[in-house]
C-alpha cells in the first residue's frame, strides 16, 4: 500500500468512529451540554443580580443615621435647657448669683458636647447650625431639620423643668417673667441691646469656625472644655445686660412657656445676624485649606533653597 493511501485510510477512521456512536448516546451528550450550559448562564446571571434592598425610605442606612443625629441634637438641646435653667433657678430658698448662672451654663455645653458632640456635632444653637451651614459642613435640608429639632428640644427641656419645680422656683421676685427669661436690662433701649447680642454671638462663632478650620482638624480632644470656658466667658460678660442668649431657642423655650415676649425679637435678629456676618468673614478673609498651606510651604523652602544656592 503506498505512502497517500494509508494517510487517507488515518484520516478516514476517526469519521468512522464518530459515526458508529448511537444517535441516542448523541443525543443525550447534547442534552447534557445544554443542561450545563443553561446552569453556567444560570449561576452567572444570579451573580450579576443585585441583593435586595429594603424598599422602605426609613429603613435605609443613610436615612437612619440621619435620623439619629436630628434625634441626638434635640435630647442635646433638651439638656441643655434642663440643666442650664435648673442651674438659674433663684429665690429665697434657693440662693444663686450671676456668677453662679455663667458657670452653671457654660458646664452644661461642655457635658452636651461630651455626650453628643460624636453624634450629631452638639450645635445646640440655631446661629451655630447658620454658621455650619455657611462653612458648607451641612446640607440645607440637614440644616432645617436641627433648627426643628433644637427648638423642640428647648421646648421639652424646660416643659420638664416646670413640670419638676414647684411655681415657686419658677417664679420668684428675682424672676417675676420665670426662670431663664432673657430681658434687656431696664437701662439699655432695644438697639443696644441688639448689638450687645451681636457682639458675644459674633465671638462665639468665631470660636466654632477656628475650631472647624482644616488646620485645628488635629486638634479637637479639648473641644468641650473650649466651648464651656467661653460660653461662660461670655455670659459673665453680658449677661446682666441682655442675659446673653446668643441662642434664639434658648430664648424662645422659656418665652414661649412663659408668655413673656417682651423685646423677643432681640434675640432672633442679634444672634442670627452676628452668626451670618462672623461665619462669612472667617469663611472667606481666614480659612486655608490644608492643601494650600503645604504649597506655600512648598514654594517658600524652594525660593530659600534657590536664594542659598545663588548666595
Amino acid at each position: 500500500m503506498s505512502v497517500q493511501q494509508q494517510q487517507q485510510t488515518q484520516q478516514q477512521q476517526p469519521q468512522q468512529a464518530v459515526q458508529a456512536v448511537p444517535t441516542g448516546q448523541q443525543e443525550k451528550t447534547a442534552v447534557t451540554g445544554a443542561q450545563a450550559a443553561g446552569g453556567a448562564g444560570a449561576m452567572a446571571s444570579a451573580k450579576s443580580k443585585p441583593k435586595s434592598r429594603s424598599t422602605c425610605w426609613l429603613l435605609q442606612r443613610r436615612q437612619l443615621n440621619n435620623i439619629c443625629i436630628v434625634f441626638a441634637e434635640l435630647i442635646a438641646t433638651a439638656m441643655l435647657m434642663f440643666l442650664g435653667c435648673m442651674g438659674c433657678i433663684q429665690n429665697s430658698f434657693f440662693t444663686n448669683g450671676h456668677f453662679q448662672c455663667a458657670l452653671n451654663f457654660g458646664f452644661v455645653v461642655l457635658i452636651c458636647i461630651q455626650c453628643f458632640g460624636c453624634v450629631c456635632g452638639a450645635h445646640l444653637n440655631p446661629a451655630v447650625t447658620l454658621a455650619n451651614y455657611i462653612y458648607n459642613m451641612i446640607s440645607l435640608p440637614m440644616a432645617v431639620a436641627y433648627f426643628f429639632a433644637q427648638m423642640l428640644g428647648a421646648f421639652i427641656g424646660y416643659g420638664l423643668l416646670k413640670a419638676i419645680m414647684p411655681d415657686s422656683a419658677i417664679y420668684s421676685t428675682d424672676t417675676p417673667s420665670g426662670v431663664c427669661v432673657t430681658s434687656v436690662h431696664s437701662s439699655l433701649t432695644g438697639l443696644q441691646g441688639v448689638v450687645i447680642e451681636f457682639l458675644i454671638t459674633s465671638a462665639l462663632i468665631a470660636i466654632c469656625c477656628g475650631v472647624w478650620d482644616p488646620r485645628n482638624a488635629k486638634f479637637q480632644d479639648s473641644v468641650g472644655v473650649r466651648f464651656g470656658l467661653a460660653i461662660s466667658c461670655l455670659s459673665l460678660t453680658a449677661g446682666q445686660f441682655t442675659g446673653a442668649s446668643m441662642n434664639p431657642a434658648r430664648s424662645f423655650a422659656p418665652a414661649l412657656w412663659n408668655g413673656a415676649w417682651e423685646n423677643h425679637w432681640i434675640y432672633w435678629v442679634g444672634p442670627m445676624a452676628g452668626a451670618l456676618v462672623s461665619s462669612l468673614i472667617y469663611k472667606y478673609a481666614f480659612r486655608r485649606e490644608v492643601e494650600e498651606l503645604e504649597e506655600q510651604e512648598s514654594t517658600m523652602s524652594t525660593k530659600r533653597t534657590a536664594e542659598q544656592e545663588f548666595a
